[in-house]
């Protein structure tokens, strides 16, 4: 696989650009499910095993010196710069700590990886199949390293953790049950017919195992405690804010955005109800007739038309919405986890940008006053029009339209869009602000959950430290899910410390830079068409890059900025051009420590 060669380039790039796109075509090299991100043929999955992480960490810390020592005249040079090092300097610190190698959780470790990797490859092709029978093929040995990545894990001094171990052996029997009933796929073509089910076989079995070693061999050595400590966390979180905050005033200022949130929903519940019970309004909702959709295709059919909505409605006014970033299909997902998210059209505008919905089994009755502000966070004005915008924008590095960036900035967005379009006078109906107001809720709980239960900090109601029966029933008390949505919450915050923070974190900081640049006599929409075109950064990056640019070269247009700077990658595309060809596939974990692409279920 010739990685290096397919890698569209946006003119002639500058040497930080260069080393920028080095790192898309290392991560690319060294993990398949990049790849596929980035328009190429996969070949196979990462290496997992000690020796791989190894691999990748050793051409981080090679590529830092050559980052640190190039040139870098152009404003959006530095940008460039200063993110990538934080990225090459995180992955570093995190293999130092011993977090690298056997990661092990229910959303976004290898496990779940290389499951995913198949949900957006296409098989429309014998070409397509053959690709398909080669990827299937190469399951079993992938498995092979995750297992002794998990075996030296098991004897660090982080062992993973038992409940992860059983939870992800739990859904590596669903999966192999998936592989194996997509055996007989009639779609595949006759010559490859019998290729395609005995790499799914295969690979079913191997899932199977997997599983196995799980709950027989990794859970005699893991882990009974879910929290990491405090130095774990700190530095997790700083990798999903690309910012360094104080998790204790995080905590305390989660808090409180809870007792705000609580008593808004509580004003709104009285409108809706007749008494402020927030249980009882959402009761009342959930027996109106006229907010039920019944049946996936339903489900599909009206995220369809909302985004739809959505998109004609802000393309124009708020928001310059153009080409390719014009199309957003809404897909119900295979997996059947109970997750919601947002995958990156392709580079070239080939593959639309694609929100998913993961439906379970037992799931079929939906609500439209809970489920509309969703479709703004993975839509637009949220995932959609940030990531789709960036995936789409030829100005920037390969690197930064792709692979750059944190949860907190892309998250942190989406939440900040849901509240948007409450200004913009979308959620007028009490009912559908009553639904945004959970969903804040539930991502403020996050915020002291997450926190809570990875410090050991004591419970608000004085009971001891946090746990995870506390955090489970803290987290139904104050949000309107499903008890089995519930628990997958909670699962999720243990295994992946830090992320669930980020949320709020990411949306407070947000906030704070819109009001620092309306103060400075910035207009909103130009405020928004300035912090979207720097692509995918860590917050702190983001924070300085507008730095940069304010308050003049905020207030002037692209062509104004590309004449004073000599073509600035910072400028918006005035129509999304279509660079080099390159299709997509995300919903993809990326090598620890390296950013994930892929939005997180939105519950």
């Amino acid at each position: 696989m010739n990685s290096e060669a397919q890698l569209p380039q946006h003119g002639t790039p500058s040497d930080i650009d260069a080393l920028a796109n080095q790192w898309a075509t290392t991560l690319a090299q060294k993990n398949p499910a990049i790849a596929i991100k980035l328009g190429h043929e996969p070949a196979g999955f990462a290496d997992y095993s000690p020796d791989g992480v190894d691999s990748l960490v050793a051409a981080a810390r090679q590529l830092l010196g050559a980052v640190g020592a190039a040139p870098a005249p152009r404003l959006d040079d530095r940008v460039t710069r200063r993110e990538l090092e934080r990225e090459l300097t995180q992955l570093i610190h995190e293999h130092e700590a011993g977090l690298l190698v056997g990661d092990l959780n229910v959303i976004a470790s290898p496990a779940q990886e290389i499951r995913n990797s198949f949900d957006l490859l296409p098989r429309d092709t014998e070409r397509d199949w053959l690709r398909v029978a080669h990827q299937l093929a190469a399951v079993p040995e992938a498995l092979d390293g995750v297992r002794r990545g998990l075996t030296a894990r098991a004897a660090s001094p982080h062992p993973p953790p038992q409940r992860q171990a059983v939870a992800v052996a739990e859904q590596s029997r669903r999966t192999a049950q998936r592989f194996a009933a997509s055996a007989d796929d009639p779609r595949a073509p006759g010559p490859l017919a019998t290729d395609v089910r005995a790499a799914a076989l295969r690979a079913a079995d191997a899932y199977e195992r997997f599983a196995a070693f799980l709950v027989n061999e990794l859970s005699a050595h893991a882990s009974a405690a879910d929290g990491v400590g405090e130095a774990a966390y700190r530095l997790s979180l700083s990798k999903f804010l690309g910012a360094e905050v104080d998790p204790h005033d995080s905590y305390d200022w989660g808090l409180r955005l809870l007792d705000q949130l609580t008593t808004q929903q509580r004003e709104l519940a009285t409108q809706l109800c007749g008494e402020p019970s927030i249980a009882a309004a959402a009761d009342a909702l959930n027996r109106d007739p006229a907010r039920l959709i019944h049946g996936t295709d339903a489900l599909r059919g009206w995220l369809q038309d909302t985004s739809d909505a959505a998109l004609d409605a802000l393309s124009g006014t708020h928001f310059d919405i153009v080409g390719d970033l014009r199309r957003l299909d809404c897909q119900i997902a295979p997996a059947g986890d109970g997750g919601i998210y947002y995958t990156e059209p392709s580079l070239d505008g080939a593959r639309p940008g694609t929100m998913w919905w993961s439906v379970p089994a037992s799931v079929d009755t939906f609500r439209t006053w809970r489920e509309r502000t969703t479709v703004y966070h993975e839509g637009v004005p949220g995932h959609h029009l940030q990531m789709g915008g960036t995936a789409l924008n030829p100005s920037l590095n390969v690197w930064r339209r792709s692979l750059a960036g944190t949860s907190g900035h892309r998250e942190g967005w989406a939440l900040y869009a849901e509240d948007l379009m409450h200004e913009f006078g979308f959620l007028d109906d009490p009912a559908d602000l009553f639904g945004m107001l959970d969903a804040q809720k539930m991502r403020a709980a996050r915020v002291v959950i997450d926190i809570g239960l990875h410090l050991g900090l004591p419970r608000p109601d004085g009971g001891g430290p946090w746990t995870p029966e506390f955090a489970l029933q803290f987290l139904g008390t104050h949000t309107s899910m499903h008890e089995t949505t519930l628990r997958y919450e909670i699962l999720r915050y243990l295994g992946w410390p830090g992320q669930a923070a980020s949320y709020s974190i990411g949306q407070r900081m947000w906030r704070e830079a819109r009001e620092k640049a309306t103060a400075s006599g910035v207009i909103l929409r130009d405020f928004h068409r300035r912090a979207l075109a720097l692509g995918g950064l860590g917050l702190d990056t983001f924070a300085w890059a507008l730095d940069l640019h304010a308050p003049e070269a905020a207030l002037m247009t692209a062509t104004e900025l590309a004449r004073t700077e000599a073509h600035t990658d910072l400028t918006v595309p005035a129509a999304h051009a279509t660079p080099s060809p390159s299709s997509s596939a995300s919903h993809l974990a990326v090598p620890r420590g390296v950013t994930n692409t892929r939005t997180e279920p939105h519950q």
